[in-house]
């Protein structure tokens, strides 16, 4: 049964989506995300942090730390190993030819030459620390 005073469903109207990634340099990785991404910057914290707008969602950088009174047994750190992916961000782009050369051009470097599927054309790059990315384009399967 249901009210006028129950609390909206998760997720409501209204709400935000936030990424955190830990990474060794905030002005470095500043840097490549609005250069190479084209990130907007929000805000910064001290040298510790800096909020970027991308695509419509919060993106924060982080250096790493210890765990804090509200996340305890907790710590931010740097991806152990790079070969081994525990996240990924995927950018579904609607030419990837044009997103693959704007990306090389503002310096981002791909792992290899993009991949051409059957269901799409894919190529995948890192950010500074280690995070993978990649670029998609989906193909009709009409």
């Amino acid at each position: 049964m249901t009210t006028d005073t129950d609390v909206t469903a998760f997720p409501a109207a209204g709400m935000e989506l936030t990424h955190i990634l830990v990474v060794a340099d905030v002005e470095r990785s500043r840097t490549w995300y609005t250069d190479i991404l084209g990130a907007e910057l929000y805000r910064e914290y001290g040298g510790t942090s800096v909020v970027l707008k991308l695509l419509g969602s919060w993106l924060v950088l982080v250096t790493g730390g210890g765990e804090t009174e509200d996340k305890p047994g907790t710590r931010y750190a740097l991806p152990p190993d790079p070969s081994t992916i525990s996240s990924q961000t995927i950018f579904g782009v609607p030419d990837f030819q044009a997103a693959y050369e704007t990306l090389k051009e503002r310096g981002a470097e791909f792992l290899a030459p993009p991949g051409e599927y059957e269901w799409e054309t894919r190529a995948f790059f890192r950010d500074p620390d280690g995070h993978l990315y990649e670029i998609s384009e989906s193909k009709s399967t009409d």
